[in-house]
């Protein structure tokens, strides 16, 4: 049966909480980080292509500017936690990569692109309240900015 998609989450939202696996199978849950950290959630097409490859390693190489923002990054696609953990190794990332094989957690957000079964390249920033305060949703072939994830960063203050 199919998931069906919400609209696109919009700043102001509250955002729905979730749990899902990890590239070490330990299970995350967003609502265990509210209160503590900023969140920003990076939904991404895919493991192991061009444009996700590189943005990724961007993330590990900003890595400790989102650790001094205050920020948890959590990198989510659809691959399995296996591929999760074999990229992540094989690239030396940082941040924690989550498993949303069938997309349901990107489809609450209103980033799953049925029609292809992955997830859009699209990033939320949440707040420690779990409030949404700043989303993008880019083309799939256009890499994020990390600098614009951290201005909106800074703003959380």
């Amino acid at each position: 049966m199919a998931t069906a998609v919400a609209s696109e989450i919009k700043v102001g939202e509250k955002a729905p909480d979730f749990a899902l696996k990890d590239q070490d199978q330990k299970e995350v849950k967003l609502g265990d980080f509210y209160g503590k950290k900023n969140v920003v959630l990076a939904f991404y097409p895919l493991d192991w292509s061009p444009v996700c490859t590189n943005e990724n390693k961007c993330m590990t190489q900003d890595f400790q500017k989102f650790q001094a923002a205050g920020a948890e990054v959590l990198g989510i696609s659809v691959d399995s936690v296996y591929s999760h953990k074999a990229w992540k190794d094989a690239l030396d990332l940082k941040h924690t990569l989550l498993s949303d094989m069938g997309g349901s957690v990107a489809s609450k957000y209103g980033m799953y692109l049925a029609d292809k079964f992955i997830t859009k390249r699209a990033t939320v920033v949440i707040d420690k309240q779990g409030v949404v305060k700043y989303v993008k949703v880019q083309e799939i072939t256009q890499a994020r900015d990390d600098n614009d994830i951290l201005k909106a960063l800074e703003g959380l203050k």
